[in-house]
């Protein structure tokens, strides 16, 4: 990369990703084209291959990027939580959240689209990508190249009531129920009873049949 110190190319990159996420966010993959993130940077399309070798990395990077962020937001929730009960309610509650409001982390967990894209590069190619990641945030236990993992599972699964041993059992359930949050605009049933009640019911619900009633 001729022509870029360090740093301007540490800027670029980062550019890069953060208009590719707004992009993507508006408009989705297929609608979103290169040049549309190079002129929001204002580089040529050259330059952008200086950096990534297609669009589809470039989404990728996007992707690991909101998973650091959505596993930060986890584990701030948690952290402040008492005991194993109130974790899960509080890890509900934030993913529900996020993928009602962030389109790109309803592709990361709903649609699996990060799993999809990186099956598509080469292994050099997503080792760079998960490098830049880790270099632009704080990544908590972000994992392998899979979707969001719920770094969690594997502690309550561990947590003397909790009813299910296997974390991955665990994890699929998880990921398993953020489906209900993109029913928040439809119709529940003909009812006219708001998507946060149910919401609310769904989470005590959840939490109940998760533990003993001892615990």
């Amino acid at each position: 990369m001729s022509g870029f110190s360090a740093a301007e190319r540490e800027r670029i990159r980062a550019e890069l990703i953060e208009a590719g996420r707004e992009l993507f966010d508006r408009f989705g993959f297929e609608r979103t084209r290169i040049k549309d993130v190079t002129e929001a940077v204002g580089i040529g399309t050259s330059t952008f291959y200086q950096f990534f070798d297609s669009k589809e990395a470039l989404y990728v990077a996007v992707l690991r990027v909101e998973r650091a962020a959505l596993e930060r937001e986890i584990e701030s929730a948690v952290e402040v939580a008492d005991g194993p009960r109130e974790e899960v309610r509080a890890l509900l509650r934030t993913m529900f959240r996020e993928v009602r409001s962030n389109p790109l982390i309803s592709r990361l967990i709903v649609d699996g689209e990060l799993r999809a894209l990186q099956d598509r590069l080469s292994a050099a190619e997503a080792a760079s990508i998960d490098a830049d990641a880790r270099n632009a945030v704080d990544v908590v236990d972000a994992g392998d190249a899979g979707d969001a993992e719920l770094p969690l599972a594997s502690r309550w699964a561990a947590v003397e009531g909790f009813r299910f041993d296997d974390p991955e059992l665990v994890d699929a359930l998880f990921h398993a129920l953020v489906f209900v949050a993109r029913s928040r605009d439809a119709p529940i049933g003909g009812s006219d009873v708001a998507y946060e009640r149910v919401e609310d019911a769904l989470i005590d619900t959840i939490v109940a049949g998760l533990f003993a009633a001892d615990e």
